[in-house]
């Protein structure tokens, strides 16, 4: 039996496991940094498949790291298993039939991200147990990756340094490498305090805290013009100060979000912007308060695991979807108009060298082979945080019909369905296989931390303080 074929039986040996445990999950939506069933789920399975757990990871109620070996190599596997609020959705429906009206559901599928990560893990070990294969195995329960994002807490902390290797995926509608980087990205918060006073018969000795918030957002959209193109400066008003027009607002808050290429761009941008909060305090006699209590690092995709994950998933092969599983990712893909479906196919390039091959296509089936690429996605990542901290990859697999929108009903119905499952024992195969292939090639993890070294730096830079906690 080769290495392949082992792999594929010890993971087949673990299906009801997998399946069952990322349909725990998935009905037992939660959101960021408030995860307790899902890592409970999850470290369960760990346990008991032989895994020693560290919990409460970081001061984090909701991290946790399972371990299996002991010293070099250190290969490092990131699970995710936050869901998204207002995607409450029945499983398989293709017409929007919350489970709960405005609840939250697994709209990016992370309940098969932890899921899956977790069984290439225990793939792993059992391969190493019989095959006496010296090294380590870590599988990083990571909270909060929707907001609050927490591999930047563990990267900060220094909870990837000593990997040679990082490993994750996520759940998409192609089976690809991920090639492009993603955009860095900051969050901040500013509060402004001011003074009330009677709106017509004293306006005079009020100071408005609303208004300071309504100053900084016009000049930061006149910063808009002077940054670079690529930069995306979102806020949102978290406060207005009372809903009495009548009265001066005495409180007002405002939440950004910072985006840009790489996060030295971030950093650079987000110093501006905390001038402006500064000047719009000083003109209308306010004050502010500003934190910044998360960030996260633009993915840096090491090439050389890149290529060790795209060997491995090419000699794996794709999800082992059959005519019900294409069936239901029809009753999704019709529903698509002419413009989503148009994206869709460009979005298959650069790994697929011919996107019209798949024009009409409801659920792709092909495995692309890795192709560098200097693009990036105008999304955010705190995989990225892992990327600055060690040598990072990470695939992508079909878990959903072609051009699903991402954070939808429409992925929350489709993450407990058979096309799910079928990717999360395929990911389980390529990510171990991936792993164990690693393990027994310590001149591939040289060249992989030279390249690391050389991109990066060899340096982490955290977008936040020290002492910056969580935001529950």
């Amino acid at each position: 039996m080769t290495r392949v074929e082992e792999i594929k039986k010890i993971v087949e040996g673990k299906k009801d496991v997998l399946v069952n445990l990322n349909d725990e999950i998935w009905a037992t939506p939660e959101l960021y940094f408030r995860e307790e069933k899902s890592a409970a789920a999850l470290i369960r399975v760990l346990k008991e498949q032989g895994f020693e757990v560290e919990e409460n990871v970081d001061g984090i109620s909701t991290a946790f790291i399972g371990t299996y070996g002991s010293g070099h190599p250190i290969i490092g596997i990131l699970g995710e298993f936050d869901a998204l609020p207002s995607l409450s959705q029945e499983a398989c429906k293709n017409v929007h039939s919350p489970i709960e009206a405005g609840g939250p559901g697994h709209g990016c599928g992370h309940c098969a991200l932890g899921a899956a990560a977790l069984g290439a893990a225990i793939a792993a070990k059992d391969y190493m147990q019989a095959h006496g294969i010296k090294g380590t195995v870590r599988y990083y329960g990571c909270p909060a990756e929707e907001a609050g994002w927490g591999k930047m807490f563990l990267a900060r902390d220094g909870y990837y340094d000593d990997l040679d290797a990082c490993y994750t995926w996520h759940p998409g509608n192609c089976n690809t490498v991920q090639s492009a980087s993603s955009l860095a990205n900051m969050c901040a918060y500013f509060t402004f305090k001011g003074k009330t006073a009677h709106a017509a018969a004293a306006p005079h000795l009020g100071r408005s805290a609303l208004d300071a918030c309504e100053i900084m957002n016009v000049g930061v959209n006149y910063l808009r013009e002077h940054v670079i193109a690529e930069a995306r400066i979102h806020y949102a008003y978290q406060d207005v100060g009372g809903p009495a027009p009548n009265v001066v607002q005495d409180h007002a808050q405002t939440k950004y979000f910072i985006r840009a290429p790489k996060i030295k761009q971030v950093l650079e941008i987000a110093e501006r912007i905390k001038d402006i909060a500064r000047g719009a305090a000083l003109i209308t006699g306010t004050t502010v308060e500003m934190d910044f209590p998360a960030g996260m690092c633009d993915y840096v995709p090491n090439d050389v695991l890149s290529g060790v994950l795209s060997d491995a998933f090419l000699a794996v092969g794709g999800p082992e979807f059959d005519d019900a599983d294409r069936a239901l990712a029809e009753s999704f893909y019709k529903d698509l108009n002419d413009n989503e479906k148009e994206a869709a196919l460009k979005r298959l390039a650069p790994n697929y060298p011919d996107p019209d091959k798949y024009r009409g296509v409801a659920l792709i089936e092909d495995v692309a082979p890795y192709v560098k690429s200097d693009s990036y996605g105008f999304g955010s990542t705190d995989v990225g945080d892992a990327s600055y901290a060690c040598p990072t990859a990470q695939l992508n697999a079909a878990c959903y019909a072609n051009g699903t929108p991402g954070h939808s009903w429409q992925i929350t119905a489709q993450s407990a369905s058979s096309i799910t499952h079928k990717a999360i024992l395929c990911v389980a195969k390529v990510i171990a296989l991936a792993t164990i292939n690693s393990l027994e090639d310590p001149e591939m993890l040289k060249k992989a931390h030279e390249e690391y070294v050389k991109v990066t730096g060899g340096k982490y830079i955290c977008p936040v303080g020290k002492d910056a906690k969580p935001r529950i």
